[in-house]
């Protein structure tokens, strides 16, 4: 996770303004990272996140907070939302007619449905329910939802037969969020069942595109998903020629 330099200085204000950005930045952050990362007891966390739960500035999940604008259907509550239009546009050109798509859900993936052309026509496979939502608004693409029992951290559909039906497919692309990205850890993440399913989603796709706002580049969690080796190509808001992304190239990865 990444840290914060003299963070158990900060008054109240700062630290709740701090702890909310973060979950902004990675979606959803549990409280031990939290408190890593504020350098505060997870009693403080706990306090924090409820009063902020209660203002409206982050949904508090079991064991962690989640951001508001996962949930919300009001675009402007966004965080970073200009990069993530940036980013949306670029993962829209690598869309062809007629492709079977897998795709995951969050803030970005939000933005990326909505350019994507109303005449655009093929199929989007999703675990995601607010995905799903998202995509019944565009006329020709045929939406399938895998269904079972939904993660109340990630509102992905984990249960066992997730994967059976994954098993069975073989997607063009696989276009899908990460909550952390590093060039040695690659993509990760802090929930065990959310992490098992992204495996078996990139693993039912013959290409993978990752997207992710350059604020959680060099930032690590808990468990791996994937190596960067597995990752076709990288979408951030930044040139592909910035040096920051110059270590994930190395990586055999094709930045966008």
């Amino acid at each position: 996770m990444p840290t914060a330099s003299d963070s158990t200085a900060l008054p109240k204000k700062e630290r709740k303004e701090l702890i909310r950005k973060q979950v902004n930045i990675h979606t959803r952050l549990m409280y031990a990272e939290l408190a890593r990362l504020v350098e505060v007891s997870e009693d403080t966390i706990r306090r924090d996140v409820n009063e902020l739960a209660a203002e409206g500035a982050l949904i508090k999940i079991k064991g962690g907070a989640m951001a508001a604008a996962y949930h919300a259907g009001d675009a402007s509550q966004t965080y970073a939302r200009d990069n993530k239009l940036r980013i949306a546009a670029k993962t829209v050109s690598l869309l062809k007619e007629d492709m079977t798509v897998l795709i995951g859900g969050g803030t970005t993936i939000r933005e990326v449905i909505k350019q994507i052309p109303t005449s655009f026509r093929g199929t989007f496979i999703t675990v995601n329910v607010l995905t799903a939502m998202e995509l019944l608004d565009k006329p020709n693409i045929r939406t399938i939802m895998i269904g079972g029992q939904i993660s109340a951290y990630s509102q992905m559909t984990v249960s066992g037969e997730v994967f059976e039906q994954l098993a069975r497919i073989k997607a063009d692309l696989c276009i899908i969020g990460t909550n952390a990205i590093d060039p040695m850890n690659g993509l990760t993440d802090s929930d065990w069942e959310t992490v098992q399913v992204k495996k078996a989603m990139l693993k039912a796709a013959s290409a993978t595109a990752v997207l992710a706002i350059s604020e959680k580049l060099n930032s690590s969690m808990p468990i791996q998903f994937a190596a960067m080796n597995e990752v076709n190509y990288l979408i951030t808001e930044l040139d592909p020629s910035n040096p920051v992304l110059q270590p994930y190239a190395a990586k055999s990865t094709r930045l966008l």
